[in-house]
C-alpha cells in the first residue's frame, strides 16, 4: 500500500502544483491586459486634449490680443482727455497760447494741474494709462500738431464715416487748429478700402508739444478702431470726439 500511494501522491501533487501555477499565469496576464487597454485609453484621451488644445490655441489668442486692444483703447482715450484737461487749464488760467499751451511730456500730464484757489493739483492722467499696452517698451508715441499722422487719421475718420467729421465741441473747437485742413477732396476721390499712407512722423521720437499718442506696435488688430486696422495708426486725440 505504502509503495502505491506513494506515487499517487506523488503525482497528485504534481498534477496540484501545476494546476496553481496555471490560474496564477492567468491572473497575471488578465492583470497585464486590464493595465495595457488602461493605458491605450489614456494615451487615446490625451491625444484627443491635446487636438482641442491645438484647435483652441488661436482662438484664445485671439481672444486675449482683443482683451489688450480694448484695454490700449482705453488708456489711449484717458490720455487724450489728459491732453485737452492740461490745454484747457494752461490756456485759460495762463493765458498760454496755440502749441505753447499743449504738453510736452507725459510727466506733465501726470503731474497734474493746480486746483484753483489751492496749492494741491488735480490728477489728470492715471499712472497706467501712461503706458502703452501694445508696444514691449510701454510708452506711447507722441503725435505732433499739424503732422502727417494727424492728418492720415483725420482721412480715416472721414472714410469711415462717410466723408463726415464730428462737429466739435466747444471745448475742443479751438484745439482743431493743430489738425490742419481736412482732406475731403483726397477723400471723395478715394475708395473706402484704400488705406492712408504710411507715416514716418508716428514713428519719429521728436521733442515738443503733442495733441495725441499712438501706439509703437505695428501689428495688426483685431479690434478696429474707426475702421483701423493697425495699431500704430490708431490716434489718440481730443480733437475728433
Amino acid at each position: 500500500m505504502n509503495l502505491s500511494a506513494g506515487p499517487h501522491h506523488n503525482i497528485y501533487g504534481w498534477q496540484t502544483s501545476l494546476s496553481c501555477g496555471s490560474s496564477s499565469h492567468e491572473r497575471r496576464s488578465f492583470s497585464g491586459s486590464e493595465a495595457g487597454y488602461a493605458l491605450v485609453a489614456l494615451l487615446a484621451v490625451m491625444s484627443v486634449l491635446v487636438l482641442f488644445a491645438i484647435a483652441a490655441a488661436p482662438s484664445i489668442r485671439q481672444q486675449a490680443q482683443r482683451e489688450q486692444e480694448k484695454e490700449a483703447i482705453f488708456r489711449g482715450e484717458q490720455v487724450a482727455e489728459a491732453i485737452l484737461s492740461y490745454y484747457r487749464y494752461r490756456r485759460s488760467t495762463l493765458g498760454t497760447a496755440s502749441d505753447a499751451a499743449l504738453a510736452t511730456s507725459m510727466d506733465q500730464l501726470l503731474e497734474g494741474i493746480p486746483v484753483p484757489g489751492g496749492t494741491k493739483k488735480r490728477q489728470i492722467l492715471r499712472a497706467s494709462a501712461a503706458r502703452d499696452p501694445l508696444s514691449d517698451s510701454g510708452e506711447w508715441r507722441f503725435i505732433r500738431p499739424r503732422s502727417q499722422a494727424l492728418l492720415n487719421f483725420e482721412r480715416a475718420i472721414m472714410l469711415y464715416s462717410n466723408n463726415f467729421l464730428p462737429p466739435p465741441s466747444p471745448q475742443v473747437r479751438e484745439l482743431q487748429q493743430f489738425a490742419g485742413p481736412p482732406q475731403i477732396s483726397a477723400v471723395i476721390n478715394t475708395g473706402l478700402n484704400d488705406k492712408p499712407p504710411e507715416d514716418d512722423d508716428a514713428l519719429a521720437d521728436a521733442t515738443g508739444p503733442f495733441v495725441g499718442v499712438t501706439s509703437a506696435s505695428e501689428r495688426n488688430a483685431v479690434v478696429y478702431y474707426y475702421g483701423i486696422d493697425r495699431h500704430d495708426h490708431w490716434v489718440f486725440t481730443p480733437l475728433f470726439r
